[in-house]
């Protein structure tokens, strides 16, 4: 399981496995999905895609991890790791 750094902000987002989001997101802290998000994503913080994620859009962040499935393009500030699981 990934290992969640907290950001200066001391906040971190969660979007379930059981949730679905259709729509933009843009936070400044940390997140991670493991449900559904049908749109685009910005995030200041780092974000984590979980075995069970799935994003429909593009995506910025400061660095990510991503273990489930993308598809939209993907611009990463400093790190991007991708697991086996990833698609």
């Amino acid at each position: 399981m990934a290992k969640l750094i907290e950001n200066n902000l001391g906040a971190v987002n969660l979007i379930s496995s059981t949730t679905s989001v259709t729509g933009d997101i843009n936070t400044e802290s940390d997140i991670r999905i493991d449900g559904t998000l049908l749109g685009n994503m910005v995030t200041k913080g780092r974000l984590i895609i979980g075995p069970s994620g799935k994003i429909d859009g593009d995506i910025q962040c400061k660095s990510a991890e991503v273990e489930g499935q993308v598809n939209g393009k993907v611009l990463v500030d400093e790190l991007l790791s991708l697991k086996a699981t990833a698609l």
